[in-house]
């Protein structure tokens, strides 16, 4: 049974991923807080919900990257090269955050860092990146810093980081949206990996997460290739309500147990 629910979280979270360009924590994070009342032997803690995710993005990312770079070639590798090692670095340090981020405040940040991605996502409008003109050694050093914050930040959260690597990569070095999108996969990709690395040696992945870690992880990339046949059949009516529908139900679950943490509501624990 639990193979099972694990498998079919797995291959919904890729389809979503895949459907909507929403990095999986929005689904992973949620679900994982919850599945014991379906599943009592899988109980799992933010902290613990974090390192699935996280575990998780490695497989859908080293995927995604191997396809924009091998069959879609639309990865600037120069660019690339850099914000990886600066997302390595920073995520390096995300062990470090969760040991000294309690429960309860990690679940209000992922809260927080929710609210603002579906307040973006209603109401901010797409705006033409202002042309940057730097040198070769000052984009790779901007880049470098960009993928260090990111990185420390996302990764402790669970989350893929698109939604700060965005304003920032547009702002900075007026990076279009085109190039952007394969440039945070391929972030997502050594970020995650690093943040992995820090986990374990900070006593983050236990046994039970990294089984269902790589169970979400493996069955994640058949829901990829899944959503990636169903986009072109979606209206783009019928694609925003099912995402909102999604942020919603994310955002209420989190609000949910973030309530029950502080004792605002019973059950949070």
């Amino acid at each position: 049974m639990e193979i099972v629910c694990l498998a079919i979280l797995g291959i919904i979270t890729g389809s979503i991923s895949a459907l909507f360009g929403i990095g999986g924590g929005m689904i992973i994070v949620p679900c994982m807080l919850y599945l014991h009342y379906l599943l009592p032997d899988l109980s799992f803690s933010t902290h613990d919900a974090v390192g699935i995710s996280v575990m998780q993005m490695i497989f859908s990312s080293v995927f995604g990257s191997a396809i924009n770079i091998f069959k879609k070639k639309n990865l600037c590798l120069d660019s690339a090269i850099f914000l990886g090692i600066g997302g390595f670095i920073g995520a390096a340090f995300s062990g470090v955050v969760l040991m000294y981020i309690a429960e309860k405040h990690l679940a209000l940040i992922f809260l927080c860092v929710s609210l603002f991605t579906f307040y973006k996502f209603l109401f901010s409008v797409k705006k033409t990146p202002q042309k940057v003109s730097l040198t070769k050694a000052k984009q790779g050093g901007i880049l470098v810093v960009i993928g260090s914050l990111t990185g420390v930040f996302a990764i402790s959260l669970g989350i893929g980081g698109g939604v700060m690597l965005v304003p920032l990569l547009m702002y900075f070095l007026g990076f279009d949206t085109k190039k952007i999108v394969p440039l945070s996969l391929f972030f997502i990709m050594c970020a995650a990996l690093s943040g992995t690395f820090s986990f374990v040696r900070h006593g983050v992945i236990t046994d039970s997460v990294l089984y269902a870690g790589l169970l979400l992880g493996a069955f994640s990339l058949v829901g990829v290739v899944i959503g990636t046949r169903l986009i072109d059949s979606m209206n783009a009516q019928t694609h925003h309500r099912i995402l909102v529908i999604i942020y919603l139900a994310s955002i209420i679950a989190t609000l949910n147990k973030v309530l029950g943490y502080y004792g605002i509501i019973g059950g949070g624990v």
